[in-house]
């Protein structure tokens, strides 16, 4: 007897569309930008940790180094970071923004306000306050395992 999944109610389905949406949703906002959710969440976290080694960056955006690479690649030839070897391990790569990457992000920032505003805009206050615990539980419930 085969019994067909409801999708509507289906945990992984929801969190894939609602991933969807929210880069849609970013893509909406930012198409101008020329840039992904991926790439400002790289740019985001150099701002806060300038000189920090590749590998460590990817773990901080919760993405895979080898991927990373070709992201802060793209970054690179954008002219919005900088990569330089390591002086005491030269095999270590250390990434920092560049004046421009340090504009490109400033500019974006308010749109990403924005953009979460909107993501979460079919929930109340309290609801999106809740959605956000529970998201975050699941999240680290997750990488904790």
């Amino acid at each position: 007897m085969n019994h067909s999944i409801d999708l509507a109610a289906a945990p992984g389905h929801l969190i894939r569309r609602s991933h969807q949406i929210s880069v849609a949703v970013f893509n909406a906002h930012l198409a101008a930008a020329d840039v992904t959710p991926v790439q400002f969440a790289i740019l985001n976290a150099l701002s806060d940790t300038p000189g920090v080694d590749q590998i460590t960056l990817a773990k901080r955006v919760a993405f895979d180094p080898a991927t990373s690479g070709s992201v802060i690649g793209r970054l690179e030839s954008k002219g919005w970071v900088d990569r330089f070897a390591d002086p005491v391990d030269r095999r270590r790569k250390l990434l920092v923004l560049t004046p421009d990457g340090q504009q490109a992000l400033s500019s974006m920032q308010s749109a990403v306000v924005a953009i979460q505003a909107e993501i979460l805009s079919p929930l109340t206050p309290q609801e999106q306050g809740q959605f956000m615990r529970l998201l975050s539980r699941l999240v680290t419930g997750h990488e904790a395992a």
